[in-house]
């Protein structure tokens, strides 16, 4: 029963996400429980973790090379090419590049973690590409967009640390000190995940409603379409580099799942209030197109492992 709740996730992530649109107001008031929720997630992701987890993902830098290298190209890249295709006014032409030019957020650990991804190797990229993002996201937005931002570094490093980072190394001690309960429990983790994820999804789309209204579809079309180039490029060419599809499914969700959250704040203090609209737009599709890859992904994984495990048999 719990596998088959857990498996349902995009249906549970859509049927509140129509619920937020009709009746945003009890979603919209739970907005400052969006970080508590993701640091329990994380910190049930870190009750799954091992030290040796983070050691084989160090052991290995060329991926954390080649995943934060595929961040910061692909991302920037497909949304000058979209915004260009659909003839994007300059305003969403903007967004759409601060959008493309964040870091990874801590919402493509979740989600790799429900995809049957390498949650250590989430984790890293997330980290990297944070830290990596102080420098390069004004370079990139100055050169694809010939605006100047300046990136809130301080500020960065706390959110990462506070509700990614820290909450994973809670976990793992947990599990080091109390292994044969935390081993009882982690059946339960991935449907209290679920459930977390989907209540975020639908405070995010409360919280976005009037932006979405207000985007019209072709923008709407120019953040899917961003999302999918960033989701499927990063799977391809991670599989084209010959890494496993846990760790090509790691990469394209870190690289199609932006900070679009930096990228909105950045918009509405240094430009027009239209710029902001690609990002909080991208904020509520990411987190649904990266729900229902993730139950895809899960269910692939499930019926591998049937077919080996028959194999055997």
């Amino acid at each position: 029963m719990i596998a088959l709740l857990t498996r349902l996730f995009p249906l549970w992530a859509v049927l509140l996400s129509v619920g937020a649109v009709v009746a945003p107001g009890p979603f919209a008031a739970l907005g400052a429980g969006i970080v508590p929720l993701l640091m329990l997630v994380m910190l049930a992701m870190g009750l799954t973790l091992r030290p040796a987890d983070f050691a084989i993902v160090l052991a290995r830098p060329w991926v954390l090379a080649l995943g934060t290298a595929l961040q910061f190209t692909i991302m920037p890249l497909a949304a000058l090419l979209v915004a260009t295709l659909l003839e994007l006014p300059p305003e969403w032409r903007l967004g759409m590049v601060l959008v493309g030019a964040s870091s990874g957020g801590t919402a493509s650990n979740v989600i790799t973690y429900l995809a049957g991804g390498n949650v250590a190797l989430s984790v890293a990229l997330t980290a990297c590409s944070t830290l990596l993002a102080v420098v390069l996201m004004p370079l990139i937005t100055l050169w694809l967009a010939g605006q100047h931002v300046n990136v809130p570094t301080m500020e960065m490093l706390a959110a990462v640390a506070q509700v990614a980072v820290g909450p994973v190394i809670v976990g793992m001690i947990v599990r080091g000190l109390f292994p044969r309960p935390v081993q009882r429990l982690q059946p339960l983790l991935p449907l209290a995940s679920t459930a977390a994820i989907c209540v975020i999804i639908a405070i995010i789309v409360a919280l976005n409603r009037e932006h979405v209204a207000a985007a019209g579809t072709l923008l709407m079309l120019a953040v899917m379409l961003h999302n999918a180039l960033g989701l499927g490029a990063g799977y391809a060419l991670a599989r084209a580099a010959r890494l496993s599809r846990v760790d090509a499914r790691t990469i394209a969700i870190e690289v199609g799942m932006q900070n679009s959250g930096l990228a909105v704040a950045l918009a509405l203090k240094f430009f027009a209030p239209a710029a902001a609209l690609p990002g909080a737009l991208f904020s509520v599709w990411h987190n649904i197109s990266g729900s229902l890859l993730a139950s895809w992904w899960s269910r692939r994984t499930h019926a591998q492992r049937s077919v080996t495990r028959a194999g055997f048999l």
